[in-house]
């Protein structure tokens, strides 16, 4: 049988929408079976766009799935590559309808788009299987929304039924690629072992440029070459689950064992346990070998039986947040971003929770308060940028510390200057595990 080959479009919400391009160039050069990923839903990326689609019931999905699709529909379309994409996210349904749209912009026929849903928790059904595993901590009136992360089995459904698209809201990120492979080998759902090197493939494209140089570089320690202009990855998976990870032919980057061993690891807990709605991977006796200039195979990864629940996110109103920053520049510029901190403290004290950063002193090695480690030395700086943060369950509060942050350009100290305020909704989330029978995936065509 022949082997299928699987690339990345997009790593997360707001990745590079020109990236898909080449990956769909290196697959239609390479031919034969072939599906294209965007992993779009990082943890609260749906829960925000379940708060624009109340705003506006249009919305909901992917804010870039047209700038991510528009130039490479037609080519997947008549080269046979199956896109997937969990840039559904709260509305896939409206998702389907503005692919459908943007294949009649272009002059194609209709494609096949499926719809797999089953994830959404946000009615009134899914509250009450949220509710019983949270009990009295269930905030009902703050409730937003909750998914599950549905798996493969329905996304390979919709694939051997014919879809050119696949549109999902929540599933696990490695299901994405999963899917098409299960679709074209249609391995048995209880063979770990294959499950889980395809899933592990998936683990190593989901994050786009990660795996190809992107959060490895490090300059003199780490080299990567063209950084910017970094290709995103594919992979060919073997009928064996085994595959070997490339890149986009003709982009910088680089794809070797350090980069693969890396993006192997992020985000896993337990090297012999990864949990997936799939499959249960074991990688502790995996291999990770090159085998060519920017080509590395994966190999000896184990399986075992898929858990008995499903993970699910429920959101909850967690009130207001406020940014607001001011710059000093020059002699005693630290002394002067300091004063400009005790006067918010002092002006702000008992109305809401603060923190504060000195930009350019202490922002990511400071503390919340500001305050310097014991090993950095204090007073020389000539160029700070104070930030200060709120929040509060009522806005009006955030809204006074931002005008008092703005008082500072007259009312002291001397020299401050380039404030920037701004207010955004927050978002508080509980993980619950559910009986995976109580959640049905299922899909249809748009």
């Amino acid at each position: 049988m022949e082997t299928i080959a699987i690339g990345c479009g997009a790593g997360f919400s707001g990745d590079r929408v020109e990236a898909a391009g080449p990956v769909v160039r290196t697959l239609v050069a390479r031919g034969g079976p072939a599906a294209l990923i965007f992993e779009n839903l990082a943890e609260r990326t749906l829960a925000l766009q379940h708060l624009a689609r109340r705003a506006n019931p249009a919305l909901g999905y992917e804010p870039l799935l047209l700038d991510e699709l528009r130039p490479i529909l037609a080519d997947c379309v008549k080269h046979g590559i199956t896109i997937v994409g969990n840039f559904g996210a709260a509305n896939p349904q409206g998702a389907a309808a503005a692919i459908l749209a943007l294949a009649k912009e272009l002059g194609l026929q209709p494609p096949r788009v499926a719809v797999v849903s089953g994830d959404d928790l946000s009615d009134e059904r899914g509250r009450v299987l949220v509710r019983a595993q949270l009990g009295a901590s269930f905030d009902e009136g703050h409730f937003v929304c909750a998914n599950a992360y549905q798996g493969a089995v329905e996304i390979a459904a919709a694939i051997r039924d014919g879809a050119q698209v696949v549109v999902t809201g929540r599933v696990a990120d490695p299901s994405l690629v999963l899917g098409p492979a299960l679709a074209h080998y249609d391995w048995p759902l209880d063979d770990w072992d294959r499950l889980a090197g395809a899933t592990m493939a998936g683990h190593l494209l989901e994050c786009g440029a990660q795996v190809t140089g992107g959060y490895f570089a490090d300059p003199g320690r780490k080299d990567v070459p063209d950084l910017a202009n970094v290709g995103f990855p594919t992979a060919e998976i073997f009928e064996d689950g085994t595959c070997i990870v490339s890149k986009a032919d003709g982009t910088g980057g680089l794809v070797d064992t350090r980069t693969v061993k890396e993006q192997l690891l992020y985000e896993l807990h337990d090297p012999a346990a990864y949990l997936t709605p799939d499959v249960v991977a074991d990688i502790t006796q995996a291999t990770v070998t090159q085998v060519g200039p920017d080509r590395v195979k994966l190999a000896g990864v184990r399986g075992h039986a898929r858990p008995a629940t499903l993970k699910a996110l429920a959101y909850f109103d967690g009130g207001w947040l406020g940014e607001g920053e001011i710059s000093y520049a020059g002699v005693q510029a630290e002394a002067r971003a300091r004063l400009a901190m005790e006067v918010l403290r002092e002006r702000l004290h008992g109305v809401l929770d603060l923190r504060f950063d000195l930009v350019g002193i202490c922002s990511i090695v400071g503390d919340d308060g500001g305050r310097l480690l014991a090993s950095q030395e204090a007073g020389s700086a000539t160029d700070v940028r104070l930030r200060v943060a709120g929040k509060h369950a009522d806005g009006a509060a955030v809204d006074r510390m931002l005008r008092e942050l703005t008082a500072l350009y007259t009312c002291g100290p001397g020299g401050g200057g380039g404030v920037r305020t701004g207010k955004r909704q927050r978002l508080s989330n509980r993980a619950v595990l559910i009986p995976r029978e109580l959640l049905p995936a299922r899909h249809e065509f748009a």
